[in-house]
């Protein structure tokens, strides 16, 4: 899809958010009364959740478009009722001995108000031996109902993984560790909405999510195995900082504002998509009986 000039304008600006993060510098924990804690230098978070409340915490700067990565390690054990996004909102914690944790783990790209953007990962917590369910999500101008959910090829639980977020005016990728799972395309041209013109913001949060998280909340949370922890770690958002609300970006910047999948990408997303893939609003027939949202219809690689 051709640049709007318009975009090509904005980017005479010359500010970018810098590739490598650290927490102390560049999030603020913005709720949970002391459950957050920022540990060695500003190189790990953690995010606690006990009966009381959960905790969160968002980056200080708002961004228009780029490339957002964040390694997190989910907590072992029963994950039922959990959940974990990345907007850029939850996170499955559990116990080790088979009982029932239901809480919710987000982070997630988001902008505020009722026509909001949204971008995010979330990680349905399942019962012990169970895997975890992937879900993500897209809204533009408010309007989401957009969910594909997957399971992961490995335990998210033994050791931090990367999830990354690809925002480019062409269209939204979705990676773990490298592998893209998901894309969502531009297609402002049959009248779908694409998140371009509100600045986002990254969020993080840890929540009891046992009201829907797994099997519709007919499971719940075990607190006696409370209180539950979420790590993250190796944030880096390599991205246009918003300036009076356009993206302001120097020359240098990545490369992901041109970014597709070339037939490598190509091919792990199919990969992906035939065997992890456990839901796709495209194909949920009973859900749209009349038909498909015309997104459906564009090319899902």
């Amino acid at each position: 899809m051709e640049r709007l000039v318009l975009f090509r304008a904005w980017f005479l600006a010359a500010l970018v958010a810098a590739a490598s993060a650290n927490f102390l510098s560049d999030v603020e924990i913005t709720w949970g009364d002391g459950r957050g804690k920022i540990l060695e230098n500003g190189n790990l978070l953690q995010l606690t959740l006990d009966r009381a409340s959960g905790s969160g915490f968002q980056s200080k700067q708002e961004y228009l478009f780029g490339r957002f990565d964040m390694k997190m390690k989910l907590v072992p054990g029963n994950s039922a009722g959990t959940v974990t996004t990345y907007y850029v909102i939850h996170l499955s914690p559990t116990a080790d001995d088979g009982t029932v944790v239901s809480v919710s783990c987000v982070l997630e790209l988001s902008s505020q108000g009722p026509t909001h953007d949204e971008i995010d990962f979330e990680f349905l917590g399942n019962a012990s031996g169970e895997p975890y369910v992937l879900h993500t999500n897209v809204y533009s101008q408010g309007k989401g109902d957009r969910e594909q959910q997957f399971y992961l090829w490995f335990d998210p639980r033994l050791a931090f993984h990367t999830y990354s977020i690809l925002w480019n005016p062409q269209q939204i990728v979705f990676y773990v560790d490298g592998t893209p799972i998901r894309v969502f395309r531009n297609s402002e041209s049959l009248g779908v909405p694409y998140p371009k013109n509100q600045a986002m913001r990254l969020y993080a949060s840890l929540w009891d999510g046992d009201d829907w998280a797994t099997r519709g909340g007919l499971v719940k949370t075990d607190w006696s195995q409370a209180p539950f922890v979420a790590s993250y770690q190796g944030y880096a958002a390599d991205a246009c900082v918003s300036s009076a609300g356009r993206p302001s970006c120097l020359p240098s910047r990545g490369n992901w504002w041109d970014q597709g999948l070339d037939s490598g990408a190509v091919q792990k997303l199919k990969w992906v998509r035939d065997n992890y893939m456990i839901y796709d609003y495209c194909r949920d027939t009973k859900r749209f009986p009349q038909g498909f949202p015309p997104e459906c219809s564009t090319p899902r690689n």
